[in-house]
């Protein structure tokens, strides 16, 4: 059965044992905004032992904080599953993100008066399809308003993270964020540091890839939050650029509308490449020189890579993820240079991890500055016409097959191989015969102790 099915199922089993139990939070929000949810979660007045008593297949999750994950089959990794929360109380959060202690409650009212946003906190009686607003969000889906619930700064305070999510609940709907929230996350935007890197790595993650990227980095900007978790970002805004090549304005609006051109659902390694591809042009800027000088950047490729990895550190990105991320920023400027690419280094070049990144980061990046394709469509035209078993095909030499021609494994045996395949990849030599002749030509035979005799 589909998610829904079996929330309703989850819902109708705990009320015939004699429980409360609604769909809850996000997933009626979408369903009144008819949208398709991406999971279901049910409040009840039910216990963490009382749900696992009544159901075969579950998983504690944070029982001592009432939550617990209800499957309908264990053994199958596809099988659908709810979050099954218990009614809480308000208590005091002293770690930001954690209740000092948990206070079940008896009604589905109390429940809601802690949860963050009124949009938020909407409940559905699967049995009769009612819904139950003790907080106005009804209200505030209507009129497209994001809306701490009770005290804003309480809420905050609570759990900081919820600073971010209202960042990314407004971008993603296209909302407003309520005045007294927003001022309230202006106050507490410092805060944000006692949030753990990865909850906030993850909650960047979304606003950069559910479609509204730019609306997300512009509120993160007004509401202060942008300064405190991406600095390096912040900076760019006032960092001028050469008008021939970036007549849009600043490395801030450059950026900003590279943002706005990522869609949903992009790569999360693709929208952090476009967020932090000039990320190392304002400590590299250089104001014009002389009568023809104009504003350079030296080196801010280099320096931008450097301060990449930095960042995918702080955040603990994986490892993967920080080297595709840097990969990104490290070559977004060799587009300019596909036209005059020797077939061997332009192979090299499509060969790239995740390639299609590569090219639609650069063609953000041009639409977003000259908007000139002509090296974009130039790079698609190679891949159009050459395939993949031409762009990376077998080498004709290997490092075995140098050890039998008598070399020893060294420091050279790398400038060999690829010297060997770079000749292959521009045609100069047809097969491998040909290629162990153009090692003897170039490098000579062995010597005694294995190395080049050239």
């Amino acid at each position: 059965m589909n998610a829904r099915e079996f929330g309703d199922q989850t819902c109708a089993r705990l009320r015939d044992a004699g429980h409360m139990a609604y769909l809850v939070g996000g997933c009626v929000r979408d369903i009144l905004l008819k949208r398709e949810p991406e999971d279901y979660d049910i409040t009840t007045d039910a216990t963490p032992d009382e749900v696992e008593a009544l159901f075969p297949f579950t998983i504690d999750v944070g029982a001592r904080f009432g939550v617990m994950i209800v499957m309908e089959d264990r053994s199958d990794p596809d099988a659908a599953q709810v979050e099954v929360a218990t009614f809480r109380s308000d208590t005091s959060y002293s770690d930001g993100r954690h209740p000092d202690a948990v206070v079940y409650s008896k009604t589905p009212q109390e429940d809601v008066a802690r949860r963050d946003f009124t949009i938020n906190a909407l409940l559905i009686d699967p049995a009769n399809g009612e819904v139950l607003d003790f907080v106005g969000g009804r209200d505030d889906l209507r009129d497209g308003i994001i809306r701490a619930i009770g005290e804003p700064e309480r809420r905050f305070e609570e759990d900081k993270l919820r600073m971010l999510r209202a960042v990314r609940f407004a971008a993603r709907f296209g909302y407003a964020i309520e005045p007294r929230t927003f001022s309230a996350i202006k106050r507490l935007a410092p805060g944000i540091h006692q949030v753990s890197a990865e909850r906030v790595r993850d909650e960047l993650s979304k606003i950069l890839t559910e479609g509204h990227a730019r609306r997300g980095f512009e509120l993160l900007d007004e509401t202060g939050l942008l300064v405190e978790v991406l600095p390096e970002i912040a900076k760019m805004k006032g960092v001028e650029q050469p008008a021939q090549f970036h007549p849009e304005g600043d490395v801030w609006t450059h950026t900003l509308m590279m943002l706005d051109g990522l869609g949903a659902g992009v790569p999360s390694t693709l929208a952090w490449g476009v967020l932090l591809h000039d990320v190392g042009k304002p400590p590299t800027f250089a104001p014009p020189s002389g009568p023809n000088g104009r504003i350079r950047f030296d080196r801010h490729v280099e320096v931008g890579v450097k301060m990449a990895e930095e960042i995918g550190r702080r955040f603990r990105f994986s490892n993967e993820d920080v080297d595709q991320i840097s990969a990104l920023v490290m070559n977004h400027m060799r587009f300019k240079d596909v036209p005059r690419m020797k077939p061997a280094t332009l192979k090299r070049f499509a060969r790239l991890n995740r390639f299609d990144e590569h090219l639609e980061l650069h063609r953000l990046d041009c639409l977003s500055s000259h908007r000139n394709l002509d090296h974009y469509d130039a790079m698609n035209r190679f891949l159009a016409e050459t395939s993949p078993e031409q762009v990376a095909p077998e080498r004709f030499l290997t490092g075995r097959d140098l050890i039998e021609m008598g070399f020893r494994p060294g420091p050279q045996f790398k400038e060999i191989l690829n010297a060997a395949e770079d000749a292959q990849l521009n045609g100069v030599i047809p097969d491998r015969d040909a290629a162990q002749r153009f090692v003897v030509e170039h490098y000579g035979m062995p010597t005694a102790e294995g190395m080049p005799s050239k």
